[in-house]
């Protein structure tokens, strides 16, 4: 499905890799315009070489930044002013977290995945949803998580965050509701991309593709859904039980399955 999008102008954040990347090249081969963001710029130049080689896109636009740092958003926000760039469509995908014990697990990435996740969509969003307001017209979609429904033990910050981004967005969307501008939420499940690199932690091996999880985003937006859940079916089903029992049940079920994950394990490795 490729109706909306062509004549778009999308910003993507976390567009060097993973899930990032996949949304970027979907847009692309569904006529978008595109602006990559990440802080690895020689990733996003190859990137940007891909567009044009693949989808004939010579109009990829390259915004080098860090999102997680304290000036960060502010430097994104004023070099997209100074290049004349208007967002039709903020796709806020850039995130990270942490896994293990929290007490356990050093604490500085797990702030930084705060200000990554929280701060840093936070900012593109009031900023860049402003403007789509003025002009009526525009769409932000915020990539949470299925990890958003539930406290989930061993990764207790990282679904933390992902259960502000989801209230945020339900809110969001409430306000903007007549505005001409929609806000989307996607709660993707496990994807297989580098989420875990650095540690002993791995993905699960029937993780759903960056790919498929892009299309399936896309889609659900072109049709104006409030939210999307894509990938597996079985993932949204896994949400119903923390809506239905008890939070401290929630809590322990959650904790159980990353045990056996082995999350609980979880240390660095170089």
């Amino acid at each position: 499905m490729s109706d909306g999008y062509r004549g778009v102008t999308a910003l993507v954040t976390g567009a060097s890799k993973g899930l990032g990347r996949a949304y970027a090249m979907e847009l692309a081969r569904r006529g978008a315009r595109v602006i990559l963001l990440a802080r690895s710029e020689g990733d996003l130049r190859e990137l940007a070489a891909q567009l044009h080689e693949r989808h004939g896109r010579q109009d990829t636009e390259v915004v080098v930044g860090d999102l997680a740092a304290p000036d960060g958003p502010d430097r994104i926000l004023r070099e997209l002013h100074d290049r004349g760039l208007t967002v039709d469509l903020l796709l806020n995908n850039a995130g990270a977290g942490s896994a293990g014990p929290f007490l356990d697990r050093p604490l500085g990435p797990q702030l930084r995945s705060v200000s990554l996740n929280v701060g840093g969509l936070l900012a593109l969003t009031h900023a860049i949803g402003a403007e789509m307001v003025a002009r009526g017209s525009g769409g932000v979609i915020n990539v949470s998580s299925t990890a958003a429904f539930q406290p989930m033990p061993y990764q207790a910050s990282y679904a933390a965050t992902k259960a502000f981004v989801l209230s945020f967005t339900e809110a969001l969307a409430e306000e903007l509701r007549g505005t001409g501008v929609h806000v989307m939420a996607a709660h993707p499940g496990a994807i297989a991309t580098g989420f875990f690199d650095g540690t002993s932690a791995t993905i699960d091996p029937r993780a759903d593709t960056p790919a498929a999880v892009a299309a399936r985003t896309l889609d659900d937006y072109a049709r104006r859904r409030p939210v999307s859940y894509p990938g597996s079916p079985v993932n949204r089903m896994m949400t119903w039980p923390a809506r239905l029992l008890p939070r401290t049940a929630v809590a322990r079920i959650a904790g159980a399955f990353n045990r056996r994950q082995h999350l609980h394990e979880t240390v660095d490795v170089t």
